[in-house]
């Protein structure tokens, strides 16, 4: 009966714990230790309350990073906000069609997680994607092209918003949890090829639940796979807040024996902190999986068709702009720790606009993709099949003459069937 009690005040004990909830403060970071010369690291000190572990021991607080890193990931936000913004503009302007999931509020997590791994990792994410096209390898105008239909978007104009690639950032997926056993897919080719890198695989708190998920969480942890899963929790899946639609809203405690990490995804020092953490855990250490939940906010509604007001209000989302900022947090962090002005922090910000309203003009000025475009990017190039179909038997399109020698060797077999 004794153990049995004790057992019972363990649970309880551990349940207040995760019941506490993550800080999404944006400016609670501390200088510890400021260089005479700023070229050096500066320490900073994050709260305490910027972490939350599940078998495994949280961060170190102290965080070294240097001046132009923090104004590097200033730009970057405020860049990756203006962007999404004219996306945003041009969707109610009706020259962007179609599904648009905008990531405006959630810019700590894109820019802190580029800024914590190397371009040999990999990253593969759901439909809100942009900011990770272009922080990967993209640009601005081939996101935006993209969004409006036209030839010099990313994907060639044919993709669209969810479904935009560079050689390091596998998408832009449509199917909800489906780019998470895509994700653990890379991890394995890493592993096999012992490769120094990691890939993270992001998904919402609204794909939490998908199955293939925790298909995908056994399987790495099985194989100890260098992946790390991450779940931007926003709070809302669609329409739905976390807490209606799981029963267990501590998402990094979700991966069973795989250790797990809540996250301000907020304050993008302690994102950043988050991920060298991840990444030492999965490339260095070579510990398998590991979970992160950033706990973040998103702005909008769930896409461009959603309000974002029927299932929360306007005094929410108002309280969230005006005190947890991601972007606002690290201007006052820059300015309180004298490492730029507010004028010159103020040229980075028209800096950022010139960029994004340059990319959306060139953007606009490229052609839509051609009727013949239709047969391209099919198959990836040199493995084209000497023909292909179209919706009726005598809709054929023939091959260039540099089409795959492998399948018009196989021509013959294949007329056999």
């Amino acid at each position: 009966m004794a153990s049995l009690a004790r057992l019972c005040v363990s649970r309880r004990v551990s349940h207040r714990i995760l019941a506490r909830g993550i800080q999404t403060s944006a400016d609670t970071t501390q200088l510890h230790d400021k260089p005479s010369d700023l070229s050096q690291p500066l320490t900073l000190r994050l709260s305490e309350d910027s972490f939350q572990a599940y078998q495994c021991d949280m961060p170190e607080l102290d965080v070294h990073v240097t001046k132009d890193q923090l104004l590097d990931m200033y730009k970057k936000m405020q860049t990756m906000r203006r962007m999404e913004m004219a996306a945003d503009n041009l969707y109610k302007a009706k020259l962007i069609r179609g599904f648009c999931h905008l990531a405006i509020g959630q810019e700590a997590v894109s820019v802190g997680l580029e800024a914590g791994i190397t371009p040999e990792d990999r990253v593969i994410t759901a439909y809100r994607c942009h900011p990770f096209a272009v922080l990967r390898g993209g640009t601005i105008k081939g996101v935006i092209a993209e969004l409006l239909g036209r030839q010099a978007g990313m994907s060639n104009g044919k993709g669209g918003s969810m479904h935009i690639f560079t050689p390091t950032f596998f998408g832009g997926n449509g199917i909800v949890g489906a780019q998470v056993p895509v994700g653990a897919g890379i991890a394995f080719t890493q592993k096999y090829l012992e490769s120094d890198s990691a890939t993270f695989a992001l998904y919402g708190d609204g794909a939490s639940n998908q199955g293939q998920v925790f298909e995908a969480f056994n399987m790495a942890k099985l194989w100890d796979l260098p992946c790390v899963f991450t779940c931007e929790n926003n709070k809302y899946g669609m329409g739905t807040s976390a807490e209606r639609s799981s029963s267990n809203t501590a998402y990094f405690t979700r991966g069973d024996k795989i250790p797990g990490l809540q996250v301000n995804g907020m304050d993008i020092i302690a994102t950043l902190q988050a991920v060298r953490y991840a990444r030492n855990w999965t490339v260095k250490e070579k510990r398998g999986p590991l979970l992160l939940e950033f706990v973040t906010y998103r702005y909008g509604g769930h896409s461009m068709s959603d309000p974002g007001t029927t299932y929360r209000t306007r005094e929410e989302v108002q309280r969230m702009r005006s005190t947890q900022d991601p972007i606002r947090g690290l201007q006052r962090y820059i300015e309180e720790w004298g490492l730029a002005s507010e004028q010159e922090l103020k040229q980075l910000d028209k800096d950022a606009k010139s960029e994004v309203d340059s990319a959306v003009e060139e953007a606009k000025a490229s052609p839509e993709p051609r009727t013949e475009d239709l047969w391209t990017d099919v198959y990836y190039k040199g493995t084209e099949p000497p023909f292909m179909r179209g919706r009726e038997r005598e809709e054929v399109r023939r091959a260039p003459p540099l089409g795959c020698k492998l399948m018009t060797a196989l021509l013959p077999q294949v007329h056999r069937y």
